[in-house]
């Protein structure tokens, strides 16, 4: 079985190296999609939070909910495929996989969103 190839999980620059396991890489194309989703739900709240919700907010809070929840689609949207490659190199080298703050940072920006809507409803 050729190593090292795009068919087989590798990528061009990779020729020689061991093969991966075959259930890593998938895995790392579903860490992929689950980005990709993630992307796609923040650009769905972020239409929610611009043309949906009955909140009495002013137009700028609004906006700015709105292009932050855009924003960080759009960061992630970037993220995901260098991310995927990143991974995938990391695995036919048999190299450790570097820490991301991103999901922190998702995390943290989703709770603050979601605090905001709260108390947009309660206020």
């Amino acid at each position: 079985m050729e190593t090292g190839t795009p068919e087989h999980g590798g990528t061009a620059g990779d020729a020689g190296a061991e093969a991966v396991d075959y259930r890593f890489t998938l895995a790392n194309e579903r860490t992929f999609l689950a980005w990709v989703r993630t992307a796609l739900a923040l650009l769905a709240g972020a239409v929610a939070v611009l043309h949906l919700l009955p909140l009495e907010w002013s137009e700028a809070t609004r906006t700015a909910v709105g292009l932050l929840l855009t924003l960080l689609a759009g960061v992630i949207t970037v993220y995901a495929p260098l991310r995927w490659l990143w991974v995938q190199r990391a695995m036919v080298r048999g190299a450790p996989l570097k820490l991301s703050m991103l999901p922190l940072i998702t995390t943290f920006v989703v709770a603050l969103v979601s605090l905001l809507v709260l108390l947009g409803n309660l206020l």
